[in-house]
C-alpha cells in the first residue's frame, strides 16, 4: 500500500500503517534525507532476514540502524565518549553514520556485524516521525543489490514490489552523496566512507580522527 505523505492526513495514516507493518515483522519503505530506505524491525531477526532477502543481500552486509534521537545511541552501544556525544548532538539529524561496539545485551541479529552496529539519525520529517513511534529500525537503501538506490517511490516499488507492505511516498528524494561513515570502535576514530561531513568538521570534536585510507 502506498501513502502520499504530501497530504497531512494520509501521512499520519501511512506512518501508523508502517508502524503496524513493522511491528508485525513486515517491511516498509520510507524517505530519508539521502535516498529511500527499506526498513525492518531491528529487533526481529526474521524481519531483518526478510530485508536482506528482498534486496538480494547476504549477511556479510548487515543494514545500518536508524534512530529518532541522538540519545538513543547510548542504549545501543557500549561506550559513548564525550566528544562523540557532542558530535552527534550537533550533527544529528544529518549525514553522519557512526560505527560503534554494540551493547552485548541487545537481542537482535543484523547479520555478520562482528559485534558492531552502524547508527544514524536521518534528517527527514517522515522518517523521524516513524522512528519516534517505532524506535530503532534496520534500514538499508530501497533497491536490489547492484541497482541504483531509489530516489522515487516508483523506483522502490519497481525493484521491491510485493516484498514491501507499506510505501511512504514523499516525492523525489534529495539523493546526492551518501553519509560520512566514522568508525569509533578502535583507539583512534577513522573515516570508512567520505561524505558530506568532512574531516575538518569531525576534527572540531576529535582532532585524532583519521582520514579515509590512513
Amino acid at each position: 500500500m502506498r501513502y502520499d505523505c504530501a497530504d497531512e492526513e494520509m501521512r499520519r495514516t501511512g506512518v501508523d500503517a508502517a508502524q503496524a507493518a513493522l511491528e508485525a515483522g513486515a517491511l516498509a519503505v520510507l524517505p530519508t534525507d539521502t535516498v529511500y530506505g527499506l526498513a525492518a524491525d531491528a529487533f526481529s531477526p526474521e524481519a531483518v532476514q526478510r530485508l536482506l532477502d528482498a534486496k538480494g543481500r547476504t549477511r556479510q552486509k548487515p543494514p545500518p540502524v536508524l534512530v529518532g534521537a541522538p540519545t538513543t545511541l547510548e542504549a545501543l552501544v557500549t561506550e559513548v565518549p564525550g566528544w562523540l556525544r557532542s558530535m552527534t548532538a550537533e550533527l544529528w539529524p544529518g549525514p553522519l553514520t557512526v560505527v560503534c561496539r554494540q551493547q552485548p545485551s541487545l537481542t537482535w541479529d543484523l547479520g555478520d556485524t562482528h559485534h558492531t552496529v552502524a547508527v544514524r539519525m536521518p534528517d527527514h520529517p517522515v522518517a523521524l516521525g516513524l522512528l519516534k513511534q517505532t524506535g530503532p529500525l534496520a534500514v538499508s537503501s530501497a533497491n536490489l543489490t547492484g541497482e541504483p538506490a531509489a530516489t522515487t517511490i516508483e523506483d522502490a516499488e519497481r525493484m521491491l514490489g510485493t516484498s514491501v507492505s507499506v510505501y511512504l511516498d514523499a516525492g523525489q528524494s534529495p539523493g546526492g552523496t551518501a553519509s560520512t561513515i566514522l568508525d569509533v570502535t578502535g583507539a583512534t576514530p577513522r573515516i570508512l566512507r567520505e561524505g558530506p561531513i568532512g574531516l575538518d568538521v569531525l576534527h572540531r570534536f576529535n582532532n585524532t580522527v583519521e582520514p579515509l585510507g590512513a
